[in-house]
């Protein structure tokens, strides 16, 4: 309910009128578009007993003439339809650095390797909200992997998997079958990518090798306090408490990390093995997703369609055999079940 407004307010806010003006106005007949209807502050002429928060447009860009905003699924995939890869990435594991020819120029580079890198699964739009592609890495012994998860890879037919990665494309012309096995060629020999990995982990650090401080003096008084960060406080402004955001001491590394616009030197299937240009963050051994680059061109066209129909090519029997593992997992489950029973 809106405060009640003092007298004199509502003195100001009355029209001033001459008394000749007031009487050839109660002469003539008043109509709601008069000079005297019009001139009376109202709430239908303009003026609002309500509080300025609130009589303000609950919406942004509410103004007549301009186009409501779009919220919704629909509308974050529009905005990120230009930033997402035509296609999916792959994973690799990063065996070291290494130094390659480009001409007369001597390019530092870094060698990527591919393990029976394979479709797990694709998730589209309809049922999911966005396409996206899951690729598997690698194989991991059955017997260290949970029940749920050794039904999850029996119903799609496929060796459980060491490392999982999910990554998004456009639309659906980027999805592929589920069990197709993705070579080192499926990147273009000169294309640029982007690498994500993990920084090597540093453990708990101090604030001289997280952050470079100088430390502090070495003598005038200094006893067992040369490597320490000193108060921690800002003086009296902040009322003794310390900010957030401090550089203080505190865990090091081990930090996803996006190399971006990295160049392929090198592709070879045989020892499947991908060579990229510049260093990439991770220790040896580490998991990096490999995709294209998102701010610079996808490989030409041609090459990715021809990549794609020899995939489907050498596949043609991709969703048949996920029908048949389909239901021979239900067929197990079944007697796993019955077995548990009578257990």
């Amino acid at each position: 309910m809106a405060p009640r407004l003092a007298p004199r307010c509502l003195q100001l806010l009355r029209p001033r009128l001459q008394p000749q003006s007031i009487i050839t106005a109660a002469n003539s007949s008043l109509s709601p578009s008069s000079s005297l209807a019009t001139n009376q502050r109202r709430a239908k002429s303009g003026w609002s007993t309500l509080s300025p928060r609130d009589s303000h447009h609950a919406r942004y860009n509410h103004a007549p003439g301009l186009p409501a905003l779009t919220t919704g699924p629909d509308a974050a995939l529009a905005r990120k339809e230009k930033t997402t890869p035509l296609r999916t990435g792959v994973l690799a594991i990063k065996k070291g650095m290494t130094s390659v020819f480009v001409g007369r120029k001597r390019v530092p580079a870094t060698v990527l390797q591919l393990d029976q890198v394979q479709v797990v699964a694709t998730k589209n739009r309809e049922k999911h909200g966005y396409w996206a592609v899951q690729v598997g890495l690698g194989q991991k012994e059955p017997r260290n992997v949970t029940r749920p998860l050794l039904g999850y890879y029996e119903a799609k037919g496929i060796y459980p998997k060491r490392h999982l990665a999910e990554f998004r494309v456009r639309n659906e012309q980027g999805l592929l079958p589920v069990g197709v096995q993705l070579h080192p060629d499926w990147f273009q020999k000169g294309q640029y990518v982007d690498v994500r990995s993990n920084s090597r982990g540093m453990g708990f650090t101090g604030v001289m090798k997280r952050w470079g401080f100088a430390g502090q003096p070495a003598s005038h008084g200094n006893s067992l306090n040369h490597r320490t960060m000193g108060t921690a406080g800002p003086s009296q402004g902040s009322g003794g408490r310390v900010l957030p955001g401090k550089k203080m001491p505190g865990r090091m590394g081990n930090e996803q990390v996006t190399v971006q616009n990295l160049t392929i030197l090198q592709v070879d299937n045989e020892l499947g093995i991908v060579v990229v240009s510049g260093p990439i963050a991770g220790p040896k051994g580490c998991v990096v997703q490999l995709q294209d680059a998102v701010k610079r061109k996808a490989p030409a066209l041609p090459y990715r369609e021809a990549k794609l129909a020899e995939l489907l090519e050498n596949n043609k029997d991709a969703e048949a055999k996920l029908q048949e593992a389909r239901e021979r997992h239900l067929v197990m489950k079944e007697k796993r079940r019955a077995r548990t029973e009578l257990a």
